[in-house]
């Protein structure tokens, strides 16, 4: 079973989806321009904000109700 990701850009209402963390944090990388540090933070904690980014980003895993 995949344990996907959900990824939220500031007040994006729909969400970037990953299957992994590697996956996550590879987009983050290059298409957000994220530093390692912030794209790391957001992995490890879910959230990251200024001044560590630019914008406000929350990463959660999907629920499965």
């Amino acid at each position: 079973m995949i344990a996907w990701l959900d990824l939220y850009v500031e007040s994006d209402p729909h969400p970037r989806r990953f299957d992994s963390p590697a996956t996550a944090r590879a987009y983050l990388l290059k298409i957000e321009r994220l530093s390692e540090e912030a794209a790391d933070h957001l992995i490890q904690y879910g959230r990251v904000e200024p001044p560590l980014s630019r914008r406000e980003y929350r990463l959660n895993p999907l629920s499965h109700d």
